[in-house]
């Protein structure tokens, strides 16, 4: 263990998912506990024209407060943020959600590479990214630069995940993240934010 990575804070947790990542979602919202010391940022990829009721949807399997992310809201701990349908949702400094319409990231709006980057970019080594179930490949770049910024990387094990192709790609991409089953995901995590190790 290094000496200079003896007190990582990590308390920014960014998770991406597509096409069969709800059901992971819910069992880990279900298993956060009310005093969860880090901020969740959700994207989900919706179509544009999709439901906003997801967060309302979402809320009702968690303890934490679970809401869209608005423009200028600061990032805190014990709370849950989901990307609004059609924009990507970006950290700002020093700690701001940011909404954007700008083009899409590998063909979703909201993208997870969007907030991933964007995450590590101003949060550093205190964020911890998680990639579900889904199609193509978002997410997985985003996981490396939370990596490069020296923070931890997992993602759904691909052989329970209904779409693999995500995580797969970020398993690839980053030189094989841990492998998490949906029940392993909140004890992981609660392991791994607010830990002195690296």
């Amino acid at each position: 263990m290094d000496a200079h990575n003896t007190e990582v804070l990590r308390d920014v947790v960014v998770i991406g998912g597509s096409q069969g990542a709800m059901e992971a979602l819910r069992v880990l919202l279900t298993r956060l506990p009310a005093h969860f010391p880090a901020a969740v940022l959700i994207v989900i990829h919706t179509h544009s024209s999709g439901p906003d009721y997801m967060a309302s949807v979402l809320s009702r399997y968690s303890t934490l407060p679970v809401a869209y992310g608005e423009e200028g809201e600061p990032v805190l701990p014990g709370r849950v943020y989901l990307a609004p349908p059609d924009r990507h949702m970006e950290i700002v400094s020093p700690g701001i959600i940011h909404l954007d319409d700008g083009p899409k990231v590998k063909l979703a709006r909201p993208a997870a590479d969007r907030l991933f980057a964007t995450a590590a970019d101003v949060f550093r080594e205190r964020v911890i990214s998680l990639v579900l179930s889904g199609g193509d490949s978002d997410g997985a770049d985003g996981a490396v630069e939370v990596r490069n910024a020296g923070g931890l990387s997992f993602v759904q094990r691909p052989e329970e995940a209904p779409v693999p192709s995500m995580p797969i790609e970020t398993m690839r991409k980053t030189l094989l993240s841990p492998q998490l089953s949906a029940e392993e995901m909140a004890d992981a995590l609660i392991k791994a934010v607010g830990s002195v190790h690296s």
